[in-house]
C-alpha cells in the first residue's frame, strides 16, 4: 500500500513484466537464440506457461519468423545477446520497418557495473561502448530504450505503445542484471497498456468526408485500389464493406494482394502499372475517380513507377492524412474516416462487370511445370485461409495474379527484397497461424532457400505442418534476368532439396522422442505435371503432416509479371 498515491502496489521483476505487456498486445510466441546475456529472460520465458519459446537456428531466422508472425498475429517479439547476436538480426529488423511490421527486438546486455566503467567484455568492439549497438537500431526502430531499473517499466510500455501505433519495430536492452531486478507497479492485475490512438480533428475529418462524397457522387467511372498500408492498419474487413456498400470495381496492388475478397465479382485483379494485364490497366486508366487506400508507391509495387495515374482522379487514404486529388487533410487516420464514410456512403452503384481479366494460358498439351503453368494451377490445392508466403524473386512477381483462396492471407517482401527472407518467415507464419486453423504455402526458390534452409530444421522441431515448394530453376533466376545470365557468380551448388527433411533428422529416434515433432508427408522432387499435382494431393490429404516439395522448372523461365518488372526497371 502506497499512502500517497492511495493505491495498492506490488514488485515483479523487469523482465516478468515485459512478458506480462508481450502477452497482452497478443505474442504467445518469443523468437530467438540463447545467449550468455539472455538467459536469465530465457528461463522466465521457459516457466511462463502461456509462453512459447521459438528456438530458432539463428538469429537472422529469428527476426525474419517475427515478422511473420507479426503479420499474422498483429505484433511479433525476439531475443537475441548483445552485439553478436542482435547484429546478426538487423537486416531482418530493417526490413521489419520497411515493410511496416511490428517486431520487439529484446537485447541481453551486458550488467550494468560492466558497462559503468567499461569494461572491455567479449561481444564489444573493445573500446567500453556499451551503446553504440543500441545507436544503430536507433535509425530502424520508433522507439529504442536501455533499460532502468527506476523506470524500467515506463520505457517498456513507451516502446511497445509506439511500435503498434507506427507499426514499425522497436528495441528493448536488458542489462543481465536487471532481467531479475524487482520494480513496484500498481498491483495485479497491472493496468492495461493505452494503445488510444489520437482521434481525428473533428472540422477537418468532417470537411475530408464531404469533400470525398461529393467526388464520388460526381464521378462515373469509380474504382477502389487496396494497398500495403490497408493490411497493415487492419483495414480488410472495412475495405470489404466499402466496397459492399459501394459497388465499385476494385483492384488490389502487389503489396495489397490478401486485402479483398478475390470471390467477389467486384474484384477485377491486381494493378502494377505496366505489369498489369492489359485489360485490367485499361480499366483503372479509364477510371475517374480512385478511391486509394493505403497507398505505397514503391518501385516493385508500381510496376517501376509505371501507375500513369493523374493526382486530379486520386483519393488517397493514409495512417494519419488523407489527400483529395490536390488538397491534404492533415492528422485524418483511415482508420477512423474510412467506417464514417461507410455510414453516410451515396447509392449504391449497380454495375455489370464483365468477364474477370485474365492471363496467358499455360500450353495444355505440355507436360513441363513452367510458370505459366504452375501459377495458374497451384490455387486448385490450396485450402480457404491459406498462409501464402512467396520469396523475393519469380515466386513473389508469380504469385501476384495468382488466383488467392478465400480468406487468404499474402506474406511477401515487395519493399525490402532480401532473399532469403521466407523460409524464416513461413516458420514464425506458421507458428501463428496453428492457432488460427491457417496452414502455410512457402514458395521459395532455390537460391534464396540456401540462405535460411536451418529454419526447416526448427519447423520439424516446433510440430509444424506447412507446405514447403521449392521452384528449382539451377540458379538466380531473377538476377540472371537483370544482369548476367550467364556469368558464374549467379550459379551455386546443387543441393538435394527433396531430401531437407531427412537430413534435418525427421526420422532420427532421438528427434522422435520430442513431444512436439512434426509428422512427415510428401519428399518429393517433381518435373512433370502429372507428378506435381498427385504430390499436391497429397499435401491436401494430409493435413497434419510437413511435406517438401522440390519442382524442376526450366532455367530463365519466369512469370510474366518478373519479365515486364525487369524491362520496367532497365533505367532505374
Amino acid at each position: 500500500y502506497h499512502p500517497l498515491l492511495s493505491v495498492i502496489m506490488t514488485t515483479i521483476s523487469i523482465g516478468k513484466y515485459l512478458i506480462h505487456r508481450l502477452k497482452e498486445v497478443g505474442v504467445e510466441t518469443i523468437f530467438g537464440v540463447p545467449g550468455d546475456y539472455n538467459m536469465p529472460l530465457l528461463d522466465q520465458i521457459e516457466d511462463d506457461k502461456d509462453v512459447f519459446w521459438g528456438n530458432n537456428a539463428n538469429e537472422l531466422n529469428a527476426s525474419y519468423a517475427a515478422d511473420g508472425y507479426a503479420r499474422i498475429n498483429g505484433v511479433g517479439a525476439l531475443v537475441t545477446t548483445f552485439g553478436v547476436g542482435e547484429l546478426s538480426a538487423m537486416a531482418g529488423i530493417a526490413g521489419s520497418y520497411s515493410e511496416m511490421v511490428p517486431v520487439i527486438h529484446i537485447v541481453g546486455m551486458p550488467n550494468t557495473k560492466s558497462q559503468s566503467t567499461g569494461a572491455v567484455l567479449h561481444h564489444t568492439l573493445g573500446n567500453g561502448d556499451y551503446h553504440v549497438f543500441q545507436k544503430m537500431f536507433a535509425e530502424i526502430t520508433v522507439a529504442n530504450a536501455l533499460l532502468k531499473q527506476e523506470n524500467a517499466a515506463e520505457q517498456i510500455d513507451r516502446v511497445l505503445q509506439h511500435c503498434i501505433a507506427n507499426v514499425r519495430p522497436g528495441y528493448i536492452g536488458i542489462p543481465i542484471d536487471l532481467i531479475n531486478a524487482e520494480i513496484t507497479v500498481k498491483a495485479l492485475p497491472i493496468p492495461s497498456l493505452s494503445l488510444d490512438i489520437p482521434k481525428n480533428p473533428e472540422k477537418t475529418h468532417q470537411a475530408a468526408l464531404e469533400d470525398i462524397i461529393a467526388r464520388v457522387e460526381q464521378a462515373k467511372k469509380p474504382i477502389i485500389l487496396v494497398d500495403a498500408c490497408a493490411l497493415r492498419r487492419n483495414m480488410v474487413k472495412d475495405v470489404q464493406k466499402l466496397i459492399e456498400v459501394s459497388g465499385f470495381p476494385t483492384y488490389t496492388t502487389p503489396m495489397g494482394k490478401g486485402g479483398v475478397d478475390e470471390d467477389q465479382p467486384a474484384y477485377r485483379g491486381c494493378y502494377a502499372g505496366d505489369v498489369s494485364y492489359d485489360e485490367v490497366k485499361q480499366e483503372v486508366h479509364g477510371s475517374d475517380l480512385i478511391l486509394a487506400i493505403g497507398c505505397l508507391k514503391a518501385d516493385f509495387n508500381t510496376g517501376g513507377f509505371t501507375y500513369h495515374l493523374d493526382s486530379d482522379k486520386v483519393i488517397e487514404f493514409h495512417s494519419f492524412n488523407v489527400s483529395v486529388h490536390y488538397a491534404t487533410y492533415e492528422k485524418v487516420s483511415m482508420n477512423q474516416l474510412i467506417p464514417d464514410l461507410i455510414k453516410h456512403f451515396p447509392k449504391k452503384r449497380s454495375i455489370d462487370f464483365g468477364p474477370r481479366p485474365c492471363g496467358p494460358q499455360a500450353d495444355s498439351n505440355s507436360e513441363v511445370i513452367d510458370h505459366t503453368y504452375f501459377w495458374s494451377n497451384i490455387p486448385r490445392f490450396l485450402p480457404p485461409r491459406s498462409i501464402i508466403v512467396a520469396e523475393t524473386g519469380t515466386s513473389m512477381f508469380g504469385a501476384i495474379n495468382m488466383k488467392a483462396p478465400k480468406d487468404a492471407i499474402f506474406i511477401t517482401q515487395f519493399l525490402w527484397g532480401s532473399i532469403g527472407y521466407s523460409v524464416g518467415s513461413a516458420m514464425g507464419a506458421a507458428m501463428a497461424g496453428r492457432t488460427q486453423d491457417r496452414r502455410v504455402y512457402l514458395f521459395v526458390g532455390d537460391g534464396s532457400f540456401q540462405l535460411t534452409a536451418q529454419e526447416v530444421s526448427v519447423m520439424l522441431h516446433q510440430g509444424l505442418t506447412p507446405v514447403i515448394i521449392i521452384l528449382n530453376n539451377d540458379g538466380y533466376t531473377i538476377e540472371k534476368l537483370i544482369h548476367g545470365p550467364d556469368r558464374k557468380y549467379n550459379n551455386f551448388q546443387m543441393w538435394q532439396y527433396s531430401k531437407t527433411l531427412e537430413y534435418f533428422g525427421c526420422d532420427l529416434e532421438h528427434n522422435l522422442k520430442e513431444s512436439f515433432q512434426a509428422k512427415v508427408g510428401a519428399q518429393a522432387k517433381v518435373s512433370t505435371r502429372k507428378e506435381l499435382e498427385k504430390v499436391l494431393e497429397q499435401t491436401k490429404a494430409e493435413q497434419n503432416k510437413i511435406h517438401i516439395l522440390e519442382v524442376c522448372m526450366p532455367q530463365l523461365d519466369a512469370p510474366r509479371e518478373l519479365l515486364l518488372q525487369v524491362k520496367t526497371s532497365e533505367n532505374r
